[in-house]
């Protein structure tokens, strides 16, 4: 019989439902999520427990000295959060920058690029 050695309560936050999770590991491994009304918050509960992501929005300077809004593409690892604000501390942009336009690629090697969700133009 498997013995748990993990647990946790968690808020899911896939949607705007809120399912209260509660997800166990055995020490076989086996990941158990109940409290979840779809799919997605299952897959959220195993990946927060064994390896918890997020999307990076924040903003970086410009040449003019205003701020333009960024995220990453995809979800980085939760440790990288604080690694990856330090490199956007570094950042001025000093070229035209359109919705969308990569502004770091792969950020810190995670596989995630940090792209511009505004606009900004030279003056």
């Amino acid at each position: 019989m498997s013995k748990i050695v993990k647990e946790k309560d968690l808020t899911c936050i896939i949607c705007p439902r809120g399912c209260q999770l509660h997800v166990t590991v055995a020490d076989d491994g086996e990941i158990t999520v109940t409290g979840q009304t779809c799919a997605r918050g299952k897959k959220y509960g195993e990946t927060e427990l064994t390896h918890p992501t997020r999307t990076l929005t924040s903003t970086v300077l410009t040449a003019d000295g205003s701020m333009l809004s960024v995220r990453t593409s995809a979800p980085i690892p939760k440790e990288m959060l604080f690694a990856c604000m330090d490199r956007l501390n570094l950042v001025v942009v000093d070229h035209d920058v359109d919705f969308g336009d990569v502004i770091i690629p792969n950020i810190l090697d995670t596989g995630a690029d940090l792209i511009a969700t505004g606009a900004w133009k030279r003056a």
